[in-house]
């Protein structure tokens, strides 16, 4: 018997098409009732429910009831960093219309991974804060470090770095964008970078993860940390 994990089970549930729909559908939303899940992965209530089963039992998804209506979430963070991860090794989308290819290119340019931002986006920021000298990018290291200087920058936006530590999650992870092929910066900070940005109305988000970057965004952008796309 082996002494390690069986990774082919969560492999299995994950390599179902109708799931990988699933599971992606839940990337940027807190949850969706199974009708919903169902109209998007383009199957019935009666499969989708079957999936969806599969799913909370093998602890991908989690469900609660509101009323009526079930409403499933992914179980975790650690659940959204596999599928995006997933999606580095994964062919690259078939372009077959203007409306595949504009979408396309709307999610490489600006997207949510989850609970925080991606696609050239989230990489141009993160590239940002270490060239400032707000993050230090340490070789090997699954986090970056947050210095002195950048403590003082992202107090200046309200988010207070002691209280991000404190939460059980990952706190400055490097997640590796799928369509940059490069870093961007996940973790409770990507989370509370995001938030912000969101909150001041920098970005707004769209259908289908989607971000669009206002007009003021744009400039704060620019003017804050000298990011233009």
């Amino acid at each position: 018997m082996s002494n390690y994990p069986d990774i082919s089970y969560a492999a299995k549930l994950i390599s179902d098409s109708s799931r990988a729909s699933i599971l992606q559908s839940l990337m940027d939303v807190d949850g969706l009732p199974a009708t919903e899940l169902a109209n998007k992965a383009g199957i019935s209530i009666q499969t989708a429910s079957s999936h969806l089963s599969k799913l909370v039992e093998g602890e991908l998804l989690t469900v609660e009831r509101h009323g009526r209506h079930k409403y499933y979430r992914l179980a975790s963070n650690e659940v959204a960093g596999i599928i995006e991860s997933l999606s580095i090794l994964a062919p690259k989308p078939k372009v077959n219309s203007l409306n595949t290819f504009n979408s396309t290119n709307k999610l490489k340019k600006a997207r949510s991974c989850y609970d925080h931002l991606a696609g050239l986006l989230g990489v141009c920021i993160t590239e940002a804060l270490i060239n400032k000298g707000y993050l230090e990018d340490i070789p090997n290291e699954k986090e970056y470090v947050v210095t002195e200087l950048g403590i003082e920058f992202f107090n200046s936006w309200g988010i207070e770095i002691y209280k991000l530590r404190k939460l059980k999650r990952h706190f400055a992870k490097k997640c590796l964008d799928w369509s940059e092929r490069k870093y961007h910066l996940a973790g409770s900070l990507g989370n509370a970078v995001m938030m912000y940005m969101l909150e001041h109305r920098w970005i707004e988000k769209l259908p289908n993860r989607q971000i669009n970057i206002t007009k003021f965004g744009a400039t704060k952008l620019q003017i804050e940390l000298g990011v233009t796309l």
